[in-house]
């Protein structure tokens, strides 16, 4: 499994992503999950995968090739962050389609879904979830982020407190607090979480990061936002108890016994 996050807030996008796989409870390994196909000055492009890794692993090849060979149609030369989520589906369900008889003759999971960030000159930045299926959806200012692998534990921090107005270092902590509190909590998604910051029309990548295991920041994060959780809990108001909004059960005592 894994857990991938974008958000999309009114000063740019983000994309975060663990980078642990595994085929079983003694099969554990690391893989990355975040690429970056920016071209400088026209296009800031970062993809986010998750699902099969075989599947995923195609699919980015068969983008870096069609950009290789200058094909008709690629990421560096389609007109808008929408074709370039349609081409990258269109991609996913060529490609799943070549394998999905032998996949699934031995019953293997072939899903696999994608995040696409980052903005093409002409247009404003976008957000989009590419689903296996080859479709995709896009944030709005209501809903400003997607996420795709192993999302129940980390939503609840971002519901709380990210709103499209956030400012982008604040965006940042509330994406590691998020993949943290999902690590706590799920051995199946794990460090290193690399983490790609762009602006609204700057047209390039000049926020970059890697956590790894043990990494200074990351221990003191997790240990600040302990300690301020212990604290907030312990100094809310006192709960009033009010046992009349409780039935009682049923009167028994005159019932006799067979």
């Amino acid at each position: 499994m894994t857990y991938c996050l974008g958000i999309h807030v009114r000063c740019g996008v983000l994309l975060a992503a663990d980078s642990r796989t595994n085929a079983g409870v003694d099969y554990i390994s690391s893989y990355r999950k975040l690429f970056d196909f920016s071209v400088p000055d026209d296009r800031a492009l970062i993809l986010c995968t998750s699902g099969n890794l075989s599947v995923t692993q195609a699919v980015l090849h068969a983008l870096e090739r069609d950009i290789v060979i200058n094909a008709e149609v690629s990421l560096h030369n389609l007109p808008t962050m929408y074709d370039i989520a349609r081409y990258i589906g269109s991609c996913i369900r060529n490609l799943q389609e070549i394998d999905r008889s032998w996949l699934q003759k031995d019953k293997i999971d072939f899903q696999c879904n994608f995040l696409l960030a980052g903005q093409v000159k002409g247009e404003s930045p976008h957000l989009y979830l590419i689903y296996s299926q080859g479709n995709c959806i896009k944030s709005t200012p209501e809903t400003p982020f997607l996420q795709i692998g192993e999302t129940k534990y980390g939503k609840p921090i971002l519901d709380r407190t990210l709103t499209y107005e956030s400012s982008i270092e604040d965006v940042a902590k509330y994406a590691l607090l998020s993949i943290d509190s999902t690590m706590r909590s799920n051995l199946s998604v794990g460090p290193p979480i690399n983490l790609v910051i762009y602006k609204t029309d700057s047209f390039k990548i000049d926020h970059k990061a890697q956590f790894c295991a043990g990494d200074p920041y990351l221990i003191k994060m997790r240990k600040h936002w302990e300690v301020a959780l212990r604290k907030a809990a312990a100094t809310m108001p006192a709960i009033e108890w009010n046992s009349s909004a409780v039935p009682d059960g049923p009167d028994l005592s005159d019932i006799s016994e067979p």
